[in-house]
């Protein structure tokens, strides 16, 4: 009574607060039966598959679910592509209504919008989309509840205009700020809720920059408080939170599946039932079209747990903008699923990606691999190929982290473009050091067959039986691990553009195996009962061709740390590069004795022969790796001289 009086003294302006709140229940309720229309399309397109559940949804928007259950449960063809369902008329009345509802606060507050919108409901109505009736087409279906691409008006459009202007109106009316939030009608216990939740969201605030959104609104409604935020800009992009004492259902609306699992992944510190995320539209409808409504039930044990989720969902609301703009940006430099996590260790991290989209995001990773890798990296290669996938997602993370932490401390575009690429170049170098530990298991291969051979002639010494075939198949295997590892190597190094030296190194340690394998082949058919002076010898050439085998393993290993700038690892790579040059020069002189020896000893042609081979396949090895050496020297010299 009171309402129609004011109405009828034309101060329709006190009324508008409790009219945009009802607006916005209206709005709430409207979602839900949009869902339980394209529910009732899918069921009696699919009857076998179950029904969807709108049971949280219904509760959370105040309407009574069994009336839904039951249309959609009976919902069936009824030919001509059409449906049937119990309660249909009532349903299509009761949307006509949640409009109305909402056209009614807006005309309340802007006469010329409302009259506007009325326009097109009346459009809408007058083209049979709303008729109430127990049938309907499937096609009707998708033209109320979908938005077309090319910007032609449907019912759900008029919903979002309708839901735009009602935030605005609603920031207009407010009767008080509480923490940044436009309230009105609160009761006492409602402020620390939203103080809570603007807490979280004024914590994260900063992290969109010069965005727009974030703008909260809460209002009492009955016996539940409603706290309501637009995001960002998108249309069907919202949240409303409903508050029943220590009772929370979060309401959820996104045209991006792929984004509402980010949402909710983001509360696993908390015990919340979500609702909607595996839900499907009917095909006619086109998933495009249409957006997903996800509903999150939080039942806290105390009034600090309650308001420990509130701070929790205001802050990460600003991870939501533009999200799927920078998954879209990052899956061209790593797969999708890996642009997804590193979208939500940002968001862990409190430093969000919109730093990263407002200094240019595509370019300044475009930027650092043109400026510190042209030919590394070519034209369209994902960043997880050149750099392998968890230093590509390395390198982004920290380009997102550095974009954050600049821009917040007022730091230039140029600080951030050096620093992505300093960090471009030092995970290059670290691809460059995988490399040669690829190499290094090859050397450590050489290593393997030299030892193989010294305990070979270890047991020729000690007179005790061997077995030349067990230590030909060893070394066969070594060699043939030793050509899979060279092979890998080569083609990582092609596909990396490493550069030759890198490549020569590879061919000096395959060299180095296959001369050891020949030896062990050899050192297998020697006769028994050498004299006991040369096998001495060939025991002394062996050792010198395990430490050669080591001084190369040490200095490769030392080399791969050298990239991160230890002057201490170059020192050490270049004492094994000496010590290595010294064992060839030993090798050398050990060979030179042996062949003096045999030449002088009058020893039958199988000893003399087997013993002249085996010293030169095994001096033969240490000059490859001295020559592996040197190149590992040039390697090294490059690097710092860089």
């Amino acid at each position: 009574m009171k309402s129609q009086i004011i109405e009828q003294l034309g101060q329709v302006d006190i009324l508008l607060p409790s009219l945009v709140a009802e607006a916005l229940a209206a709005n709430d309720r409207i979602k839900v039966r949009m869902s339980a229309l394209q529910a009732a399309v899918d069921h009696a397109q699919q009857p076998d598959r179950p029904t969807t559940d709108l049971h949280v949804e219904c509760h959370a928007a105040g309407i009574a679910p069994a009336a839904l259950a039951t249309l959609i449960r009976g919902a069936h063809p009824a030919g001509d592509g059409r449906i049937a369902a119990p309660s249909l008329a009532r349903l299509m009345k009761e949307i006509a209504d949640d409009v109305a509802a909402m056209i009614k606060a807006v005309s309340a507050g802007k006469p010329s919008e409302g009259e506007s919108m009325n326009a097109r409901l009346a459009a809408i109505r007058n083209s049979g989309l709303l008729e109430a009736s127990n049938e309907i087409d499937i096609a009707r279906v998708g033209k109320l509840t979908g938005v077309a691409q090319d910007g032609s008006d449907s019912l759900h459009r008029l919903v979002m205009d309708l839901h735009k202007a009602l935030n605005k109106l609603a920031a207009n009316c407010s009767q008080e700020i509480v923490a940044g939030a436009h309230v009105f009608g609160l009761q006492p216990e409602d402020h620390a809720p939203v103080e809570n939740f603007m807490h979280g969201l004024n914590e994260t605030r900063a992290l969109k920059f010069n965005h727009p959104g974030l703008d909260t609104m809460a209002t009492r409604s009955g016996d539940r408080l409603l706290i309501q935020n637009d995001i960002g800009t998108t249309d069907a992009h919202v949240v409303v939170i409903a508050i029943r004492q220590n009772s929370v259902t979060v309401t959820y609306t996104d045209v991006h599946r792929a984004r509402a699992k980010f949402f909710t992944a983001l509360f696993d510190k908390f015990v919340v039932k979500w609702n909607g995320l595996d839900r499907h539209t009917a095909a006619s409808l086109g998933e495009d079209n249409a957006f997903f409504l996800v509903t999150g039930q939080y039942e806290a044990g105390s009034a600090g747990d309650r308001d420990a989720f509130l701070a929790a969902l205001g802050a990460a609301l600003v991870f939501l903008i533009d999200w799927n703009k920078a998954r879209k940006l990052l899956r061209s430099w790593v797969t999708n699923d890996d642009a997804a996590r590193i979208l939500e260790w940002a968001a862990r991290h409190r430093f969000g990606h919109r730093g990263f989209l407002e200094l240019g995001g595509n370019e300044l990773i475009g930027a650092a691999v043109r400026d510190a890798a042209p030919t590394r990296i070519g034209f369209g290669e994902r960043l997880d190929q050149a750099l392998g996938r968890n230093a590509a997602v390395d390198f982004l993370k920290t380009a997102i982290r550095v974009s954050t932490e600049t821009l917040i401390a007022g730091g230039s575009v140029r600080l951030v473009r050096d620093q992505i690429e300093a960090d471009l170049v030092r995970h290059l170098e670290r691809v460059e050091s995988a490399l040669l530990a690829i190499v290094l298991r090859q050397v450590g291969l050489a290593h393997d067959l030299a030892a193989a051979i010294a305990q070979h002639i270890a047991e020729l010494q000690a007179g005790r039986p061997v077995d030349g075939k067990q230590l030909t198949a060893r070394a066969g295997r070594i060699e043939q691990k030793a050509d899979r590892i060279a092979v890998e190597a080569r083609n990582e190094i092609t596909r990396l553009d490493a550069g030759p030296t890198l490549e020569q190194l590879v061919d000096r340690a395959e060299e180095s195996v296959d001369e050891l394998e020949q030896a062990a082949f050899i050192a297998s058919l020697a006769p028994t009962g050498i004299e006991p002076t040369l096998l001495l010898a060939i025991a002394e050439l062996s050792a010198t061709a395990i430490a050669a085998t080591e001084a190369a393993a040490s200095g490769l290993a030392a080399a791969v740390e050298v990239p991160e700038g230890r002057s201490a690892d170059a020192e050490d790579t270049l004492a094994a590069i000496t010590r290595l040059i010294d064992a060839e020069h030993a090798a050398d002189a050990q060979e030179r004795a042996i062949i003096a020896r045999v030449f002088s000893g009058g020893f039958d042609l199988a000893t003399s022969l087997s013993i002249l081979e085996l010293a030169r396949a095994i001096e033969r090895a240490t000059d490859r790796l001295a020559g592996f050496g040197y190149l590992l020297r040039r390697h090294i010299m490059t690097d710092l001289s860089a």
